[in-house]
């Protein structure tokens, strides 16, 4: 694969346009990250798509082979693999914190120990969440402790 990058004239806008001979679902993930700007994710709930904020989501996680979107009321499915998402979401803000959760760490009201070297997290919404003891180094560098 090549990638291209021309910088428009003055009069010119903005413009992506993309060469490809199939259209998989790889290609639709990556065109859909860059129409949402990186800010926005795509939600599914009740045959309806909702755009959502990253700061709205509190945190993601894998449940039976699905990956929900939590934020404060609602709960959101979202077309991605956690892993996928992980490597999407901007690393400052979001933390994987157990194999099958990532969170939000500007929607974490506090932390404290928990048993054998994890943390437990408690969010803004009220709700704990466990971080994995395989995780905590990392919570530690992007926090600073």
């Amino acid at each position: 694969m090549r990638i291209t990058i021309i910088e428009p004239k003055p009069e010119e806008e903005d413009e992506i346009i993309v060469k490809c001979r199939a259209i998989d679902e790889d290609l639709m993930d990556l065109l859909n990250l860059l129409r949402q700007g990186g800010r926005k994710i795509n939600g599914y709930r009740d045959g309806n798509i909702y755009p959502i904020d990253l700061s709205e989501i509190y945190y993601f996680e894998a449940v039976d082979q699905k990956v929900f979107a939590y934020c404060r009321k609602d709960v959101f499915e979202i077309k991605s693999r956690l892993y996928e998402l992980e490597t999407s979401l901007p690393p400052k803000k979001f933390l994987r914190a157990a194999k099958s959760l990532i969170i939000n760490l500007s929607q974490v009201q506090h932390l404290s120990p928990a048993f054998s070297g994890r943390f437990e997290a408690e969010l803004k919404n009220g709700e704990k969440v466990i971080i994995s003891r395989q995780y905590v180094p990392e919570l530690k560098r992007k926090l600073g402790l």
